[in-house]
């Protein structure tokens, strides 16, 4: 029973792994060891079992199975030993050992060598036996654990103790049970977006791979057409180039005989000799503009006016051709912020511009078709497209005259007189397809025909009447349509020049906007008629003298290299001559003509005060002033002229003591135009000068020192001149005896009149 038992306890056998031997079970050990071993020992019967000293009846039979599942370990047990059935017989030790050796593989000393081993067990599938040989495993892991716990009850197992399940109410279980399915839901959920977002990119990505292959393929494409693309162009430019070598060899001579009048290179935007030549360029193009439609139209190549005709193409060809080879080929230009000056690059960006293919057509010698078709103008079409040079000329021409509404003006009025003329050669050329003479409409016939047919153009575009009633489909469709445009072209050109004046005007407009702003404003106020004409005078001056009411507006918006540039050549002179800026740094003088503001004085205004705190200094830009004095300021003691200073003391001078007092009246002496200076923007400019601001404080305590005698002098002259007019001598005595009471009576009434006043 107990080998029943065991068996099962045991699980299945495991066969042995190739290369070992397998021994059975030793018997149990007798108490003296035998010289030699039984040759072969018989299965012995079930003995009945003995007692124990174990503590539990069940303890050999444990033992027993522990020492059949140790395979090679041979431990001799305490108990009675129940030897297992051997499956065959087993080759006897050999004499002289007392027990197995411990590794069946390795022989002892004196033992003879083993007999060969059995074949290795036949494996069918081996997945199927690695997961039997690991469950075999884990059984006999588990007996050994169950054997552990008969033995000792209170052992405990390894593995961690799984969570206690809490115990819920009903309704408490069904919202746990509720929340673990909805959190499962969601898991499932993200799990499937996660899945789909990363099937999404890995879609995306093999798209972007072949998408990136596609585009890499046309790249190497298109490198490869551009590649014989390029063969074809540097065979081309070759032969460009070359052909440009050689004009340009032949054109050397003329080019270089050139350069001492026209120079090297041109400025196109400050040299008048290229704005001088734009205008005869201007008027070949107008020129071909007006002639070519009047000879299209007009019967004027005759006889006699051919040769004249000929001769003016011609004319008007060389200064198209002049103009590309001497003038644009040396224009500079601009690249990468620098001025190229050079006279071969200039050349290549002109043959590389759009300009040039175009100057190139308008050079087209279409004449020659002359030879095979006749005289006839409309083969020199192509030299229309000059136009360009024309509105080069106008943006220079405006850049350069001081009122370019002028010139607007004069080019709005050309656009309307070649309307007209372009209506006039219509005319004509209606006239003579209906018949000329043949209806009341159309051209007779008589007199000047561009004259007549002009005179039908201005009182047709511009709609003044009169005119013959036309008759046919034809002409009442030449006629509204004349009218239409007409209409369209004269109101743009009306609008056009309404812009052009109202921009010339702009200046007198907001002159006239704020003067009579300033006149409404003192008439509401009641202000003295006096002040109200002061204040006109000094507006009509101001705008006459500067052109504008405010310089400073205009200087602001400059950049400050242009503001400075005009400073220093207005001002830097007369700074320079000042005492009290000599020795100064010049870049603070150049700062301090940044911070000057400009202000006119009216004749007759003072423009400081004696005992006026001094916050200015004045530079008399033009004009004059006067330092006066006296009792009633009658006494002028110096007049100053432009470019004098007066008033800087005063800066340098603290009002601690009063030194920043005015010691002086100044009045203007007619218009005085003014440059002031004041002392907080001359303090802020010291700042940062502050070797000058000592020189300025060192000439500032000289020029006190050596105006202290002056001042004190010119106070005694005044208390001498004042002596003249002082309270007038005692009565004498022989009169005040001679009247008696009647005479003290009377100059008392007179000295009390006198005190009274």
């Amino acid at each position: 029973m107990f080998s029943k038992f065991k068996g099962l306890l045991s699980g299945p056998k495991v066969p042995t792994a190739p290369g070992t031997t397998r021994v059975a079970p030793d018997p149990a050990p007798a108490p003296d060891p035998a010289p030699a071993p039984a040759p072969d020992p018989a299965p012995a019967p079930d003995p009945a079992p003995a007692p124990a000293p174990a503590p539990a009846p069940a303890s050999a039979p444990a033992e027993e199975a522990k020492a059949a599942d140790q395979g090679n370990e041979a431990k001799p047990q305490e108990s009675t030993p129940v030897p297992a059935p051997a499956p065959g017989p087993t080759p006897a030790p050999a004499p002289g050992t007392t027990a197995a050796p411990t590794n069946p593989n390795q022989a002892g000393p004196d033992e003879p060598e083993q007999p060969p081993p059995p074949p290795p067990p036949i494996v069918i599938n081996r997945y199927s036996d690695d997961q039997l040989r690991s469950i075999i495993k884990q059984m006999r892991e588990r007996q050994a654990l169950y054997k552990e716990k008969v033995v000792d009850q209170y052992a405990s197992s390894p593995e961690i103790t799984p969570p206690v399940t809490p115990l819920l109410r009903k309704d408490n279980y069904a919202i746990v049970i509720e929340e673990r399915k909805r959190q499962a839901e969601e898991d499932r959920i993200k799990k499937e977006e996660a899945d789909k977002k990363k099937k999404e990119e890995q879609e995306k990505k093999k798209k972007e791979n072949e998408q990136k292959k596609k585009e890499e393929e046309e790249k190497k494409k298109v490198e490869r057409e551009e590649e014989k693309k390029l063969e074809k162009l540097d065979m081309k430019t070759k032969m460009t180039e070359t052909a440009w070598r050689t004009v340009d060899t032949m054109l050397k001579p003329f080019e270089d005989s050139m350069d001492s009048v026209v120079g090297i290179t041109i400025d196109p935007f400050t040299d008048r000799h290229y704005i001088a030549w734009l205008s005869l360029v201007t008027l070949a193009f107008n020129y071909n503009t007006w002639f070519v439609t009047a000879r299209l139209c007009f019967p004027y190549h005759t006889a006699t006016a051919i040769p004249f005709w000929f001769a003016m193409d011609l004319l008007a060809d060389l200064v198209y051709l002049m103009d590309s080879i001497l003038f644009q080929s040396r224009k500079q230009f601009v690249k990468g912020g620098d001025i190229i000056k050079n006279r071969e690059m200039t050349k290549k960006n002109y043959r590389d511009s759009e300009r040039f293919k175009i100057d190139m057509l308008c050079l087209v010698p279409f004449d020659l078709l002359y030879l095979q078709f006749g005289f006839k103008s409309i083969f020199r079409a192509n030299r229309l497209l000059k136009a360009d040079t024309f509105f080069e000329f106008s943006d220079r021409l405006e850049s350069l005259m001081a009122k370019a509404y002028i010139w607007r003006v004069i080019r709005t009025i050309g656009y309307l007189l070649f309307m007209l003329h372009l209506n006039a050669c219509f005319y004509y050329v209606a006239s003579e397809y209906q018949g000329i003479g043949k209806t009341k409409w159309v051209y007779s016939g008589l007199g000047s025909a561009y004259l007549r047919c002009y005179y039908y153009a201005v009182r047709s575009l511009i709609n003044i009447g009169g005119l013959n009633e036309p008759h046919t489909v034809f002409e009442i469709t030449f006629q509204m349509t004349n009218f239409f445009t007409g209409v369209f072209v004269f109101s743009s050109l009306i609008g056009q020049m309404r812009d052009v004046i109202g921009a010339a005007t702009t200046g007198q407009t907001y002159f006239r906007a704020s003067m009579d702003n300033t006149v409404d404003y003192m008439v509401n106020n009641n202000i003295p008629l006096t002040v109200q004409n002061r204040v006109r005078t000094w507006y009509t001056y101001t705008w006459d003298a500067q052109g504008m009411l405010d310089e400073s507006e205009l200087l602001d918006k400059m950049p400050l290299v242009m503001r400075t540039a005009i400073a220093v050549d207005i001002n830097l002179a007369t700074f320079q001559k000042i005492e009290l800026f000599k020795g100064c740094d010049q870049q603070m003088l150049v700062d301090m003509l940044l911070r000057l503001k400009s202000i006119v004085y009216l004749p007759g205004d003072f423009v400081v005060k004696k005992g006026d705190i001094g916050k200015e200094m004045y530079i008399i830009k033009g004009g004059a002033v006067q330092v006066v004095g006296g009792p009633d300021n009658s006494i002028v003691f110096v007049t100053l002229k432009a470019g004098c200073v007066f008033g800087e003391i005063s800066l340098l001078q603290s009002s601690k003591d009063g030194g920043n007092r005015r010691t002086a009246n100044v009045k203007a002496y007619g218009f005085a135009n003014l440059f002031v200076l004041e002392k907080k923007d001359l303090f802020d400019i010291l700042v940062h000068y502050p070797e000058s601001q000592k020189v300025l404080a060192r000439k500032g305590r000289k020029l006190m020192k050596a105006k202290g005698p002056t001042v004190a002098k010119a106070d005694e002259e005044k208390k001498k001149g004042l002596a003249l007019f002082g309270p007038k001598p005692a009565t004498p005595k022989l009169l005040r005896a001679v009247g008696g009471n009647f005479n003290r009576n009377f100059i008392n009434r007179m000295k009390a009149a006198a005190s009274g006043q």
